[in-house]
C-alpha cells in the first residue's frame, strides 16, 4: 500500500473536519423528541491513514478520525475506487460491525445506496465528506444530497484541475473531454458564464474570471440549484508555494450548522505556514 503525503494545508482540512464532526455528533446525539439516527459518509475515503509531509508520521484520515469521535455515529459508510485502498480500510475496520464499506464509483453508489438510507422522513440524517482529487464527482451527488434535506456536506472544490485543464485564457484551445469533465461537476455548461466575461472588452472577448467568480457561481449554485439553504464562504486550502489547490465548502440546511463551520473556518481562514 502507498500511502499520500499530506502537507499542512491537508493536515488543517482534516482538522476542521474532524472539529465539525465533534459537534454535530453530540447535538444530534442527544436529540431525543425524535431521537435521530446519524451516520458519517466518506465518499473517497483513501485507505485511512496518509503520511505528514512534516513529521513523516503516519497519521490517521478522516475515517478513522471520524471513528474516535464521541459520542460515535451510528453508522460510517466509506467508499473508494482503488481496491487496495478498500483492503486497507477493511483491515483497519474489521471489528467495528457498523462500518460499512463500498468498492466502485461514489457517484452511483451514493445516490443509489447510501444516501437512500438517510432520508429525512425516516429521522436520519448524515455528515457526508467529498473530497476528491480532482473533476470526479457528478453534480448529481450535490443535487440529490441537497433535495434530501437530512444531508449535510464538505466538498473539496478543486479549482487546481479546472484551471490546469478547463479554465483557459483561450476555452478553444480546452480539450472537449476536459470540458466534459467540468459541466459532469458543475451539472451543465454554466460554469462558462461563470468563468469568461466579455463585458469591459471593446472586442467583445472572452476574458478568463478569477478564482473568486468561478467559486462564487457555485456557491451560489449549490443554494439556487441543489437546494442547501446555508452555504458559507468556503475556506481557500493552499500548498507549500501558497497557491490555492482548492477550495473547502460547507453546505447544509440548517443554521446552527452554517454558524458553528463559519466560526471554524473563519479560525483557519487566513492561518499561515508555520
Amino acid at each position: 500500500m502507498r500511502y499520500d503525503e499530506i502537507g499542512y494545508w491537508s493536515e488543517i482540512k482534516l482538522e476542521i473536519i474532524q472539529k465539525y464532526a465533534v459537534a454535530y455528533s453530540k447535538i444530534l446525539s442527544a436529540r431525543k423528541n425524535p431521537p435521530l439516527y446519524h451516520v458519517y459518509i466518506d465518499a473517497f475515503a483513501g485507505p485511512g491513514q496518509a503520511i505528514s509531509k512534516s513529521s513523516g508520521d503516519m497519521v490517521p484520515g478522516s475515517p478513522l478520525n471520524a471513528l474516535k469521535i464521541k459520542p460515535p455515529f451510528r453508522e460510517y459508510h466509506l467508499i473508494d475506487m482503488d481496491s487496495k485502498k478498500v483492503d486497507s480500510l477493511r483491515s483497519l475496520t474489521k471489528d467495528q460491525p457498523n462500518v460499512l464499506i463500498y468498492e466502485g464509483d461514489c457517484n452511483k453508489i451514493l445516490t443509489e445506496e447510501v444516501f437512500p438510507q438517510t432520508r429525512f422522513e425516516d429521522y436520519r440524517r448524515a455528515l457526508c465528506l467529498l473530497d476528491p482529487y480532482g473533476l470526479h464527482l457528478q453534480w448529481q451527488v450535490l443535487e440529490s444530497a441537497g433535495r434530501m434535506k437530512s444531508v449535510e456536506i464538505f466538498l473539496n472544490f478543486p479549482v487546481a484541475d479546472m484551471n490546469r485543464n478547463v479554465l483557459w485564457r483561450n476555452p478553444d484551445k480546452v480539450d472537449p473531454q476536459q470540458a466534459a469533465r467540468m459541466t459532469g461537476f458543475w451539472g451543465d455548461e454554466s460554469w462558462r458564464q461563470a468563468a469568461y466575461d466579455t463585458t469591459g472588452n471593446l472586442f467583445g472577448w472572452e476574458e478568463k474570471q478569477g478564482n473568486e467568480a468561478i467559486v462564487g457561481a457555485f456557491r451560489e449554485r449549490l443554494k439556487r440549484v441543489a437546494g442547501f439553504v446555508y452555504v458559507p464562504e468556503p475556506i481557500p486550502m493552499r500548498n507549500s508555494k501558497n497557491a490555492i489547490v482548492y477550495y473547502l465548502f460547507f453546505a447544509s440546511q440548517k443554521s446552527v450548522p452554517n454558524d458553528i463551520v463559519t466560526q471554524i473556518f473563519d479560525k483557519y481562514r487566513n492561518k499561515e505556514v508555520v
